[in-house]
């Protein structure tokens, strides 16, 4: 069993910038994890991700050139930079695991964390 904690979400003003944090807890034979939002009356999309040994990363068209996906693996922990945000940003982000290849697919993932409110008023 994986668990997953996210952590760093709060309300930015447009332009500014929010570093999100996922920490991983029990079984660590994750490969890939990633990061997904969700906005309000919206289907849940993904953002980034990122293989757990190899730093091969992923990102949405929307973000790319904004957002950063990492990870420290002696912390079991995976960040989410995030600059330049905009309105359209706002969003419930969550973080997720799953055994084989990262991949941009939330449908591939085994684990969720409880997710955290990001809000970028304009």
């Amino acid at each position: 069993q994986v668990q997953l904690v996210e952590s760093g979400g709060g309300l930015v003003q447009a332009g500014g910038s929010l570093r999100l944090s996922c920490a991983a807890s029990g079984r660590t034979s994750i490969y890939g994890m990633g990061w997904f939002r969700q906005a309000a009356g919206k289907e849940r999309e993904s953002v980034a991700a990122i293989t757990w040994s190899g730093g091969n990363t992923y990102y949405a068209d929307s973000v790319k050139g904004r957002f950063t996906i990492s990870r420290d693996n002696a912390k079991n922990v995976v960040y989410l930079q995030m600059n330049s945000l905009k309105p359209e940003d706002t969003a419930v982000y969550y973080c997720a695991a799953k055994r084989l290849r990262a991949t941009m697919d939330p449908y591939d993932y085994d684990y969720w964390g409880q997710g955290t409110q990001v809000t970028v008023s304009s």
